[in-house]
């Protein structure tokens, strides 16, 4: 595509909102104070808002099968450049986060917050494993709420990137990388997804990713049998899922994907609503879900230690919590989305993140 998909971004502003809210009800002390009076409202959001990761885990499939196999075959044939970009796009906003979320800590630990939200004081290998991406292999503790899923979505990405090359090397089997993810998403949504265990791995969440590639296919097929033919496999794939199991977070994957495909057909980009402000916030949605943590975190040791129990006070602390995620998430894409990613850009970050931590551990 050649422009971006206005209904997609529409689509991740609200998600990222979502779990922005679903953090804020889940951790609290805020919410904590205000559930008596919202019970509905914020039990809702502590158990369902987390649901709003399907979304970018399918629409992450999505935009993988666009720049990695748009007609189903592998683009790229040398992949080391493509997988070394894809991590630098990834970790330049999440570099920046991470030595936000480091100062933020130490800030309210030194204030006398104590709240299970407040991560340790990280040592060297954490945030070293947070900097490569395998803390949660490791079972470090995590630094920030969220950071298991840039660990994950660039599993994912180089798992289908290098199954789709391989599948390059062998041209009388056109299909055969098609094929072979769809036989994988088949796998996780019928095994892998079902062995909790597994969740700090690709393959569990293998098949809202796999929907997602397969709803780009669906959508951008000459061939209206095709197109019917990805449809009813999508169908099909989450109907014996739900049928082994019923998930809610399978279930949503798959209305996704297939919302996908109706939007596609039926209600193109150039027609769809023009909301500004969701565009606008669609763009900046993963920087938005990386800094929302300790820009929350923030405002709550800032209520909980001077109002801690005013109902107003931590109804206006949530407002300002994710007012103040969104503005800090526009300022986190301006410093690290906007600019041209390079290596140089990552080492830098990098290497702030590490200082960040010495001196955290050092104090």
């Amino acid at each position: 595509m050649t422009s971006r998909n206005t209904a997609l971004d529409h689509v991740k502003a609200v998600a990222c909102l979502v779990i922005v809210c679903h953090h804020l009800a889940f951790y609290g002390p805020m919410s904590d104070v205000l559930r008596p009076l919202w019970p509905g409202l914020l039990g809702w959001l502590d158990e369902y808002g987390r649901m709003a990761v399907q979304l970018f885990l399918v629409l992450g499939g999505y935009w993988a099968a666009a720049a990695l196999a748009p007609q189903g075959q592998a683009r790229h044939a040398d992949i080391g450049p493509v997988l070394g970009k894809r991590f630098v796009r990834l970790c330049l906003p999440y570099s920046a986060a991470l030595a936000c979320a480091i100062v933020v800590n130490e800030v309210v630990r030194s204030w006398g917050f104590d709240h299970d939200s407040v991560s340790a004081t990280p040592t060297w290998d954490a945030v070293l494993a947070h900097l490569l991406l395998v803390q949660s292999l490791g079972d470090w503790e995590a630094l920030s709420a969220g950071v298991w899923y840039v660990a994950i979505d660039f599993q994912l990405y180089a798992l289908c990137l290098v199954w789709l090359w391989c599948s390059r090397r062998l041209p009388r089997w056109p299909a055969l990388g098609q094929t072979g993810l769809v036989l994988a998403t088949a796998a996780s949504l019928w095994v892998w997804n079902l062995d909790s265990s597994l969740d700090v791995w690709a393959l569990y969440f293998l098949g809202a990713y796999g929907l997602g590639m397969m709803a780009w296919w669906a959508t951008h097929t000459p061939h209206p049998w095709q197109r019917w033919g990805w449809v009813a496999l999508m169908l099909l794939l989450t109907g014996c899922a739900l049928l082994l199991e019923w998930r809610p977070r399978i279930a949503i994957a798959g209305v996704t994907a297939l919302a996908l495909v109706l939007q596609g057909l039926w209600l193109p980009a150039g027609r769809w609503p023009q909301w500004p402000l969701l565009t606008w916030m669609g763009q900046r949605s993963y920087a938005i879900f990386l800094i929302h943590f300790p820009t929350s975190l923030l405002v709550n040791a800032l209520v909980t230690l001077h109002w801690p129990q005013s109902v107003t006070a931590n109804a206006l602390g949530l407002l300002a919590a994710v007012l103040l995620s969104v503005l800090a998430g526009a300022q986190l894409f301006r410093w690290t989305e906007q600019a041209t990613p390079t290596w140089q850009l990552w080492r830098n970050w990098q290497l702030g993140v590490l200082a960040t931590g010495w001196v955290a551990a050092t104090l």
